[in-house]
């Protein structure tokens, strides 16, 4: 079994967070600018670059891999590269294998490729839902239909894939929406994830006040919902409950208001190739230069090694900071990955 590398706070790291693109089908108003302007392709990985790199990762421990964009199942040819990485699950030998191979989606395109994902290996997928409201999802999307998104994931279960909601919690927004999509997953079978909103890049949209922080959205559902509290890690930031009601599992992603560094497990991987070891920090480490120069695996190792050796303890998140602020998260979530 591999030894996964430790930063200096001596945290594991074993899970890899990997975006495929910066395109989106979607300008979620917490995410993207309206007019956003996306990278030149040869700019962006191809899919044996990242392969190559994955599968340098996984040699080092990493034993999750959760595919991110943008929106990933936009990009062409999307179902040659899960199935390159579904061969690493359980894969025999000690060059390192694959846990769990995941993805995160706005599910717009998701009834086309559900199938596909399961037999990639692929056994849970993230879908990310804000509202059931047909009108507000899409101002909130900015351009996408509720409809497309409610097919993918009806798509994902029929395949056999465990589905997990995402909800970001926005104050004025979709804050009356809660008891709604906790009763829809119940229903459906689904667990619901709420995250507070986290400031990256320019969004054309004033997310100070739309803040949320889940400590309140907690409190008010416990007069209405029994939350049970679980010990449950699924290896990302959220802390689960369960809901007595409907059985299934309610998430929280807090990174104001209780940030979940202590047990930091995750690093990212953008699509340029940029190695992220904290989302809220600027700081990264290329690879696409030197895999494209021809980088042995133990020359990108000692790469990787040394910028988890300068992980930091914790982000950097403040709410309503400037954009001039020199400690602003300039970059869109959509060019790192969520």
């Amino acid at each position: 079994m591999m030894t996964p590398f430790q930063d200096s706070f001596g945290r594991s790291v074993t899970y890899l967070r990997v975006s495929v693109t910066d395109r989106c089908d979607m300008r979620c108003v917490y995410c993207m600018s309206e007019n956003m302007v996306f990278l030149p392709k040869a700019e962006i990985l191809s899919f044996e670059e990242l392969e190559r790199i994955c599968g340098a990762f996984i040699r080092t421990g990493v034993t999750r891999i959760r595919i991110t964009g943008g929106e990933p199942l936009v990009r062409r040819d999307i179902d040659s590269f899960f199935n390159a990485l579904g061969k690493y699950i359980h894969k025999p030998g000690d060059d390192g294998h694959l846990d769990e191979l995941t993805l995160t989606t706005n599910g717009s395109r998701l009834s086309v490729h559900a199938e596909m994902l399961r037999r990639a290996g692929v056994r849970r997928v993230n879908v990310s839902l804000d509202s059931l409201d047909f009108e507000r999802f899409g101002r909130i999307t900015r351009r996408g239909r509720l409809d497309q998104t409610l097919e993918g994931i009806r798509a994902a279960r029929d395949a056999g894939l465990a589905v997990r909601i995402n909800t970001v919690a926005m104050a004025g927004v979709n804050d009356d929406e809660f008891d709604t999509l906790l009763s829809w997953c119940g229903e459906i079978g689904a667990d619901l994830c709420l995250i507070e909103t986290m400031p990256m890049g320019e969004t054309g949209e004033d997310r100070t006040n739309r803040y949320l922080p889940l400590s309140t959205v907690r409190a008010d559902l416990e007069r209405r919902w029994t939350l049970e509290p679980l010990s449950l890690r699924t290896g990302g930031p959220a802390r689960y409950l369960r809901v007595a009601e409907t059985g299934r599992l309610l998430g929280l992603i807090t990174p104001m208001t209780h940030n979940f560094c202590e047990s930091c497990n995750r690093v990212r991987l953008s699509c340029t190739g940029q190695f992220y070891t904290c989302l809220g920090h600027e700081g990264a480490t290329d690879l696409r230069q030197p895999v494209r120069d021809g980088a042995s695996d133990a020359e990108l190792l000692a790469l990787v090694r040394d910028a988890i050796g300068r992980k930091p303890k914790g982000h950097d998140f403040v709410i309503g900071r400037r954009p001039d602020d020199p400690a602003a998260i300039r970059r869109h979530m959509s060019v790192t990955g969520g």
